[in-house]
């Protein structure tokens, strides 16, 4: 995912290098970039390389835990606490207080050390930045949380200086109301926002999974998971359009970024999506750990109002 415009100053743009492994013969190395048709800015923000314009900002931030210093709790934790307190205090230093999307990739995300699984240990630190900033969690941002095999905490995010309208999806609990059989802190997210931006709306659907209520439903059946997984969009599809005027969002009109725990199974989970969306489906696919090691594919996705 790369920042937006062109620019002449000498530093350096934002990138995030997803180390997810492409799916399908047909692969190639994959970008995403953000475009402005305003002035680009570029800055360097403590470890954050961002770019912005008048109204947005996109930024990146890498941390290795092994150059992070733990004085309590694990490093992945402290990483996570670092990382999210220098987003927030950039936020504040340029005037872009709102949180649309977040992107975090996380090495051995399903990992235990220290006796709590890395994911857990990640949501820990995540929070602790929230509290200290006293950013209220109900109005989080769209994220997706992905695991890799190796490299560091890597975390993209874009901003706003105004706000986006959180969804949540009538058939889950809201994450940031996990009971606590998932961690002592709860996941930080919207299951998706809706933002307005030069006569549009963009909307962000969260990674988004085979989970009803709170639980994991279908596991071990990637084919059960897919489709649960499909209904839960559409479902936040469908509040999206409730909240706004104009031509509707449909399935066939979102970009899909799809995460297959186990490479065996693309094929399957292509011929699915296929059927679910459509000849028009527009999706990548990669090889990533997803954040319950009971999850075998997790699926986010954007779009653009038609109007």
């Amino acid at each position: 995912m790369c920042s937006l415009g062109a620019n002449a100053s000498g530093l350096a743009w934002p990138v995030q290098a997803v180390l997810t492994p492409l799916l399908g013969a047909e692969s190639t190395a994959e970008r995403e970039y953000w475009y402005s048709s305003q002035p680009v800015r570029r800055g360097q923000f403590h470890d954050i390389c961002f770019s912005r314009n008048d109204e947005l900002l996109f930024g990146v931030i890498t941390l290795d835990e092994q150059h992070v210093t733990a004085s309590s709790g694990t490093a992945l934790q402290c990483a996570a606490e670092q990382a999210y307190r220098q987003l927030f205090a950039l936020l504040e230093a340029e005037g872009c207080r709102h949180l649309w999307r977040v992107w975090n990739y996380i090495p051995r995300i399903n990992a235990i050390e220290q006796g709590l699984e890395r994911y857990r240990q990640f949501n820990i630190g995540r929070h602790q930045a929230f509290s200290a900033f006293e950013r209220p969690v109900d109005s989080s941002p769209a994220a997706c949380a992905l695991g890799v095999a190796t490299g560091p905490l890597s975390i993209a995010f874009l901003a706003a200086d105004h706000a986006a309208q959180g969804l949540e999806n009538p058939r889950q609990i809201s994450a940031f109301a996990y009971p606590r059989q998932y961690g002592p802190r709860s996941p930080t997210f919207s299951r998706a926002a809706m933002a307005r931006q030069a006569g549009q709306d963009i909307l962000f659907i969260s990674g988004t999974a085979s989970i009803v209520g709170h639980d994991t439903v279908h596991p071990g059946d990637v084919a059960a998971q897919t489709r649960e997984t499909m209904a839960n969009i559409a479902v936040l599809v469908a509040e999206a359009n409730r909240h706004r005027p104009g031509s509707p969002f449909a399935l066939a009109q979102l970009d899909y970024r799809v995460y297959i725990r186990h490479p065996a199974d693309y094929p399957l989970v292509r011929q699915i999506l296929e059927q679910q969306v459509g000849p028009a489906l527009r999706a990548s696919y990669v090889q990533a750990d997803v954040c319950r090691d009971d999850l075998l594919v997790e699926i986010e996705a954007q779009a653009f109002s038609p109007d």
